[in-house]
């Protein structure tokens, strides 16, 4: 698919600022953009709309929700993000599912939720969870830091007559573990490249990270202070992007779904997050893992749920986030994807299918080692190098830049991962809510007394109320019906239908000898009737809903 601009490197904030401005100059009539946020370090979070404005308001239309970057290293997402929104922008008119998407439907974009973290992340050499903001007390234990001036923080090798590790005999680079009787021989700590404030000569204390502070754990619906769930912040929405991002959704009630794009590890990961999901409304799981699966196949991405597969401990377990809010509080359906899978292309098992009781962290290690050294750049990877450390003295550090190869790809494979995430997009975007009006008619009944008939429909995949978790929390709307006649006989000029189904929740299953069937379906189609009277030139009848969208049709009568 076309696009404006390349997704060969990862953008600073000027750049993405810049395109999104450029965007909305060259495609007016269906991009738009706002500031939601002035951040400390005076970037901007923003917020793009793309519809075709001349076949009505976004906000009269369903709409589909992406975003990126919550977390500061995880940058594909945002070039993820900004991928879809300029292929969007660029193939419309020439391509046929991304008109139909924009000239029914609005796709809210905020490309990068965390603009300070991500900037931080890609002009320093430091990692950080979401933000640089300091939310740890400062230490006096080691801290991360570029000792040896190459712009990355590698690993540093120590030795130590105590140290658990050796070096392999054969493999070069490599280590391996100590045995339990190694008595004799050279030994060694490994520790992140990095300096101590203060240093006893014998123990090397670890600081915290002092950007621990996460935005993906400080989202109302299950939160829980520091000493459950570090990097929480002090309340729920403290953070300014948290509040901005549920300021947006919440003010946007015609958001159908919500896909957020972090890194890494190549998976798709659906709500619930917080209970198994054999405890969730089936009717949702039915159409949740229906969606992942569209996701699957345009991806390659297993799809999997949170709690009862990425979960490592389900007394514990981690909450606060993104996708649970929206979900739990407004019965939104929202997917989490973890972009680019080194360990995939590697031939190592995630942790979620790795047998625990096997310890496999120096062949794992070996593997990306490999597969860096042949598909990275060369400055990706490097052998161990003496340095004279400050406070160590004579040490060595080397190893893999972890920001460009295991938490997100090497430049070259960048353009890939967007363009697939993109191609998930389109179809997702497609299958919101989405009413119709299949026909609308009036005969005259009696003397100057009229009967109009409309049939009204849902033909998009999800139902207008979207899920059963939004009947339960109120969240869902009914489709209102009206029409602008005046003097009604025997009812009101605007009729409450109640809730559309769609195609998603149709009982199919295999019938007698093998045959497949549709059983039963709750209804997808509705039709609505006035008695008036007064004849009038003609006649228009509309129908809303909040989720799918408002329709009018007119007949000369």
């Amino acid at each position: 698919m076309n696009t404006t601009f390349s997704y060969d490197h990862y953008y600073l904030q000027d750049e993405v600022e810049s395109n999104v401005k450029a965007l909305s100059e060259k495609f007016p009539g269906i991009f738009s953009y706002e500031y939601l946020l002035e951040t400390q370090d005076k970037h901007h979070v923003i917020a793009v709309t793309l519809t075709n404005k001349a076949t009505g308001a976004a906000c009269d239309k369903p709409a589909f929700y992406i975003d990126g970057n919550t977390h500061a290293g995880e940058v594909t997402g945002m070039m993820a993000a900004m991928h879809t929104m300029d292929a969007l922008a660029t193939n419309y008119g020439s391509d046929e599912r991304v008109t139909f998407i924009l000239d029914n439907m609005a796709v809210y974009i905020i490309p990068c939720v965390s603009p300070d973290g991500s900037q931080t992340y890609l002009t320093t050499p430091y990692t950080l969870r979401s933000v640089n903001r300091p939310y740890y007390e400062h230490g006096t234990g080691l801290e991360g830091e570029d000792v040896d001036g190459d712009g990355v923080i590698r690993m540093m090798r120590v030795p130590d007559k105590y140290g658990a590790w050796k070096k392999d005999p054969e493999k070069k680079d490599m280590m391996v573990r100590r045995e339990p009787d190694d008595v004799s021989g050279d030994f060694f700590s490994i520790y992140t490249e990095g300096v101590l404030e203060e240093y006893d000569g014998i123990n090397v204390p670890v600081n915290k990270v002092k950007w621990g502070r996460d935005f993906n754990r400080n989202y109302p619906f299950g939160w829980f202070p520091e000493y459950r769930q570090p990097g929480a912040g002090e309340y729920p929405l403290a953070n300014p992007e948290n509040k901005a991002i549920v300021q947006f959704i919440l003010s946007h009630p015609n958001i159908g779904s919500v896909a957020t794009n972090h890194t890494s590890g190549g998976i798709l990961l659906t709500v619930p997050g917080t209970y198994p999901e054999k405890k969730a409304p089936h009717a949702d799981m039915k159409i949740m893992n229906a969606i992942g699966e569209m996701g699957t196949k345009a991806t390659g991405y297993k799809h999997i749920n949170i709690f009862d597969s990425f979960t490592v401990d389900q007394d514990n377990y981690s909450s606060g986030a993104f996708d649970d809010y929206c979900y739990e509080t407004q019965g939104i359906y929202a997917i989490t994807l973890e972009l680019w899978n080194l360990d995939e292309r590697c031939g190592v098992k995630h942790f979620w299918e790795a047998d625990p009781k096997v310890d496999t962290t120096v062949e794992d290690f070996e593997k990306r080692m490999a597969w860096i050294n042949e598909n990275a750049e060369e400055s990706d990877f490097v052998s161990w190098k003496p340095f004279d450390h400050p406070q160590f003295g004579k040490v060595e550090i080397g190893g893999f830049n972890y920001k460009f190869t295991v938490q997100n790809p090497p430049k070259k494979f960048l353009a890939e991962e967007c363009s697939k995430i993109t191609a998930f997009m389109m179809r997702w975007a497609a299958a919101m809510p989405r009413l119709v009006i299949d026909s609308f008619t009036v005969t005259e009944i009696g003397v100057d007394v009229y009967k109009a008939e409309a049939v009204v429909s849902n033909a998009g995949f999800l139902p207008t109320y979207l899920s059963e978790n939004a009947k339960k929390l109120g969240t869902a709307k009914p489709v209102q019906v009206s029409i602008d006649a005046e003097d009604f006989v025997s009812c009101k000029q605007t009729q409450d239908i109640g809730d559309l189904s769609s195609y998603a929740l149709c009982n199919t299953a295999e019938h007698f000898y093998g045959n497949i069937s549709t059983l039963t379906c709750d209804p997808i189609s509705k039709k609505v009737t006035w008695i008036f009277k007064g004849k009038k030139p003609e006649l228009t009848v509309t129908a809303w809903n909040q989720k799918a969208g408002k329709v009018s049709k007119t007949v000369k009568v």
